[in-house]
């Protein structure tokens, strides 16, 4: 069973850093990808940031040059740097992995943690 535990999240003023860090267990096929996502109140789920088994990296228009997403193989363990955060980026987020099973991806999604800027 796949298991995505997050850690990291909090308040932090805006200017701010923050490290989100998912350590991943049990993915037992091949992992395609892992993103990471956010929800604030009243709005929909979108994605924040992607990389790939081949460490391509792909970001959200509106955190390119603040965010970095990148990851440990050794730990099992995909990152998000936040820097220069804005009260915009006040959400819940959620780590997702992407895993290729027989003919399908299976999409997994840690509890999520939040974060919370002000301004």
């Amino acid at each position: 069973q796949v298991r995505l535990l997050e850690s990291g999240g909090g308040l932090v003023q805006a200017g701010g850093s923050l490290r989100l860090s998912c350590a991943a267990s049990g993915s037992i096929f091949s992992v395609v990808a892992m993103s990471w996502y956010r929800q604030a109140p009243g709005k929909e789920r979108e994605l924040v940031a992607t990389i790939t088994r081949d460490s391509s990296t792909n970001y959200a228009d509106s955190v390119k040059g603040r965010f970095t997403i990148s990851r440990d193989n050794a730990k099992n363990t995909v990152y998000l740097q936040m820097s220069s955060l804005k009260p915009e980026d006040t959400a819940v987020y959620y780590c997702n992995q992407k895993v290729a099973g027989p003919g399908t991806i299976y999409n997994y999604w840690g509890q999520g943690t939040q974060v919370t800027v002000s301004s």
